[in-house]
């Protein structure tokens, strides 16, 4: 397996400034997720850097975590546990809500997901402020799961997000 550094990785991640909003500078991972060399050597990172930590599922956040919670969980022949937004899966759910720039998130998890005990690893694409990971973090210990790790493929390191994850150690492949 091929590694790449964090410069590397920047490479195909590319900067759109005023998105979505004036002020705002978007990383959009799109250039990493198209190129498929690139795409399978993050997954396999993640996936090394967890093998031997018996995760029992990964919980992946709608909508970019999925992308890579999916095949991480497949490397490490574990569950995928899809966290989404309100009103979107369709069993018995537990719920979280967090706060938002202007207003309010709900994220759901299905209630018969996880049990105590249970070794999860939480992954999304980017921490920010945290307040996504940290509505999921409430979700997995209403479970009483363990929770192995949090990763990232990216970090903004300068809006402090891992200080809303509490305890839970936390991983990021690039950070800025």
């Amino acid at each position: 397996m091929t590694t790449l550094a964090m410069t590397d990785l920047k490479r195909y991640i590319r900067d759109i400034p005023d998105f979505p909003k004036p002020g705002i500078l978007f990383r959009d991972i799109t250039p990493l997720l198209q190129n498929g060399p690139v795409l399978r050597t993050v997954i396999d990172q993640l996936a090394d850097r967890y093998a031997s930590q018996g995760v029992e599922a990964v919980v992946a956040v709608e909508s970019r975590g999925l992308i890579f919670g999916a095949p991480l969980a497949y490397r490490l022949g574990a569950g995928l546990i899809p966290v989404r937004k309100a009103g979107k899966l369709p069993a018995k759910t537990v719920r979280a809500t967090y706060t938002l720039e202007y207003g309010e998130g709900v994220l759901e998890i299905h209630a018969d997901s996880l049990s105590a005990g249970k070794r999860v690893l939480l992954v999304d694409d980017l921490l920010a402020t945290g307040g996504t990971m940290g509505a999921v973090v409430q979700l997995v210990e209403h479970f009483r799961a363990h929770i192995v790790e949090v990763a990232f493929l990216v970090e903004l390191t300068a809006l402090d997000g891992r200080r809303r994850l509490g305890r839970h150690p936390v991983f990021s492949l690039v950070r800025y």
